[in-house]
């Protein structure tokens, strides 16, 4: 059915290794790093259709804790003041499989990409994702130690199995690590890329003036303006006291520019996450971690940056929590701080408030989006456990919007209360704004002397390969059509490490058409292997014809599959791949992080799954190398709870003994749910007979999936090479549907 030439993959494990020989080069092309594609907003989370709008609230005790049981009519909510009569509410967890639903439900609308979309997957235990954006620019190294070991503490131990994670710096310096994923590698090479990059904004004229003396001084505070005004003099002997008053406030303006410039920087780096998650399904948690910044109603637009993230943080359904990572201190003058000498108490009178005002925008941030601050701690781990549990449960508000102009923008205050029970706690967002202008205008394009797009840009643009890629890299998968991406690392015998990819999507998803008395819909696919600096590499696209004698036969067929092969050195990679429709345009893509790792060290290859209805094997936790039979290559995944999951792994570098000169490797098998074993099998002495090659050692195993509910698992192998005393494991999602 599909006619893709040698590319196209049908695969069983037992013939596997043969398709992955295949010869395939990386790129000799020079290197780019892909563009950040800043896309399109989705629909708006906070007002959708114009038919609902929504918010999210929470609601707690005295004691932290949440509080259930509560009804629609407990509730007053106003907006702009306004007594708003509340047309849905419902308790919602977050990253449940039904939250998405709920979601679209307040909206009044259909999920998102599901529209007349027949067969269209409902994830299980689709888990949250949980975003920490760094604001380096205003971190010193102390802070930034603590910035490093808060978010080892999320991944380690409190990063859920089916969980996603990004770490973002205001700075950028994380590039293209900087993206959402489950890969713990990949979070903690993100991590080591954090250097410090404090910008200290001061001058160097005397008598040094800092920042928060610079803000106060264009707040006309006399008293520490004058203490200037008479240093300045003193320092400059013969100027007039209008001269220095008029020198004191241009290197006050001038200090805050630059601040404000910094400070820019980090609250449009918050912002353009916080859009960009807007195509996320769900609630989203953002840490900001930072080490205060100052707000400047004079010089900085600081104020109004921080509507914007308010408003974008409720259209993307992101709760924001900031953390000072300066922990408990008393004041920001230290030791290493220049002194000045001040009789009058001006200066220590000025200053006191100095700590108190750089929370105020980390606090800002928080409460109007429905967080909270942490602050003056030095344990921050506690605030990050407490705020995974209290926004892992919410209340879902939706009332009908006023019916302003079509090019009203206003920012329009949310308040929400509990009738008859003031002794709770009500966390809700501030507010957001009705109407948002763009942050960019949008560029016109270049036309000729006829009104005309060039020719050339025309024939591009319908270009389905440059669509695709457009669309492959984008922050986020584009789910329209599902795509399945499934990698796999092997270390071949004469070739070395080699990243084998494998794609598949549904045909029910394609638009098939009559041509010579057929149903052929036509397909193009496109793939790229990127470094972790983001560097393209090994690329594929290809145009698939999909043909087949009647609609039905074309639906029911087997789905159009996909593979590629690549050998690479050890490292991190990420594979970007995407399918385009060629008669509706509608595009599916999907991204996937794998790590080779370096020669020589005991490792295992990937998993590779395949599944059974019928087993040959009595024991279904004993494996057997010699199994035979040909078992298809699971791509997606997915299984049944009727079936037989068997995978096929090989540990490389096992040590020889001294006694006999062979390998002494015992492995053990775990099938995993939210952290917690369903089955182990007992650890047992890996077979090597017949092995020739004792430092590839094949294994295969085939396990019960009978009564394992539905959801998300991992299957991981583990092995102890009881030689080298050295261990290694390698594990893998599936699903049970």
């Amino acid at each position: 059915m599909a006619k893709s030439g040698a590319a196209s993959l049908t695969v069983c494990l037992a013939t596997f290794f043969l398709f992955l020989y295949a010869p395939a080069g990386f790129a000799q092309t020079p290197p780019e790093a892909p563009a950040e594609s800043k896309g399109q907003d989705q629909p708006e989370v906070v007002r959708v259709y114009t038919e609902l709008v929504q918010t999210d609230v929470m609601v707690f005790d005295k004691q932290g804790r949440f509080v259930n049981g509560l009804k629609p009519q407990d509730f007053e909510l106003r907006i702009d003041g306004k007594l708003k009569p509340i047309e849905f509410f419902e308790k919602i967890t977050a990253g449940s499989i039904n939250e998405e639903s709920q979601i679209a439900a307040a909206r009044g609308s259909l999920i998102q990409g599901n529209t007349n979309q027949p067969g269209s997957p409902t994830p299980l235990d689709r888990g949250r994702p949980v975003f920490f954006f760094v604001d380096d620019l205003h971190m010193d190294l102390a802070g930034l130690t603590t910035a490093r070991k808060l978010i080892t503490r999320f991944i380690d131990n409190e990063m859920g199995q089916n969980d996603e994670a990004a770490i973002a710096s205001a700075s950028g310096q994380i590039g293209f690590l900087q993206q959402l994923t489950n890969n713990k590698a990949v979070l903690r090479a993100a991590l080591e890329r954090l250097q410090v990059r404090a910008y200290s904004v001061r001058d160097f004229e005397r008598p040094l003036m800092r920042e928060y003396q610079a803000l106060l001084i264009t707040n006309y505070d006399r008293g520490l303006t004058d203490w200037f005004i008479d240093e300045t003099i003193r320092i400059n002997p013969g100027i007039t006291r209008e001269m220095a008053e008029s020198m004191v406030t241009n290197r006050a303006r001038l200090l805050l520019q630059q601040a404000g410039h910094i400070t820019a920087s980090t609250l449009t780096g918050l912002e353009g996450l916080i859009r960009s998650a807007n195509k996320l399904p769900g609630r989203k948690l953002v840490f900001f971690i930072s080490g205060g910044f100052f707000l400047d109603d004079r010089n900085s637009d600081t104020r109004l940056r921080l509507q914007r993230i308010t408003s974008a943080a409720a259209r993307s359904g992101v709760v924001i929590y900031s953390m000072d990572a300066r922990g408990l201190v008393g004041s920001l003058i230290d030791a290493s701080s220049e002194g000045q000498f001040d009789p009058s108490g001006r200066l220590q009178s000025a200053n006191s408030g100095e700590l108190l005002a750089s929370q105020d925008g980390l606090n800002a941030l928080a409460e109007d989006t429905g967080g909270k601050a942490v602050f003056n701690t030095n344990s921050l781990e506690s605030g990050l456990g407490r705020a995974l549990k209290e926004t892992s449960t919410y209340y879902l508000l939706a009332w009908k919007p006023e019916r302003e102009m079509p090019n009203a923008s206003k920012f329009r205050r949310i308040e929400v209360k509990l009738v008859s029970k003031p002794d709770l706690i009500v966390q809700v967002r501030r507010g957001f704004f009705d109407r948002e202008p763009d942050l960019v205008k949008a560029t016109k394009p270049t036309k000729n002397d006829k009104g005309e797009k060039p020719k050339a840009d025309q024939a591009q643009a319908k270009l389905p390969e440059i669509e695709l890629r457009k669309v492959m890299l984008a922050p986020y998968p584009d789910r329209d059509i599902p795509v399945s991406l499934s990698l796999s690392y092997l270390n071949t015998p004469t070739k070395g490490s080699m990243l084998s990819t494998a794609m598949q999507a549904p045909n029910e998803f394609f638009s098939f058409a009559p041509v010579n008395g057929r149903q052929t819909a036509v397909v193009t696919i496109a793939g790229t292997v990127f470094d972790d600096r983001g560097r393209a590499g090994a690329a594929f696209n290809n145009r698939i014809t999909i043909d087949a004698p009647s609609l039905e036969a074309a639906k029911e067929g087997p789905d159009l599959t996909y593979g590629y092969p690549v050998y690479l050195g050890p490292g991190l990679y990420q594979v970007r791949v995407g399918v385009r429709d060629e008669k509706t345009g509608r595009t599916g893509t999907a991204h996937d992080w794998i790590e080779i790792p370096s020669p020589g060290q005991l490792a295992l290859s990937s998993l590779l799954l395949g599944a059974r209805t019928q087993s040959k094997i009595n024991d279904p936790s004993i494996v057997s190398t010699g199994a035979t039979g040909s078992v298809d290559l699971n791509i997606t995944h997915g299984f049944s709870a009727n079936q037989f999951l068997r995978f096929v792994v090989f540990v490389y570098n096992a040590a020889l003994s001294p006694a006999d000169s062979k390998p002494d490797v015992a492995i053990q098998v775990q099938i995993v749910r939210d952290g917690q074993p369903v089955v182990t099998t007992a650890q047992k002495k890996l077979s090597t007979e017949g092995v020739t090659d004792p430092t590839r050692i094949p294994y295969a195993a085939e396990v019960s999936l009978a009564g394992l509910p539905a959801g998300q698992y991992l299957l991981r192998v583990s092995v102890v090479d009881r030689v080298a005393k050295r261990s290694a494991s390698q594990q893998t999602h599936l699903e049970i549907q």
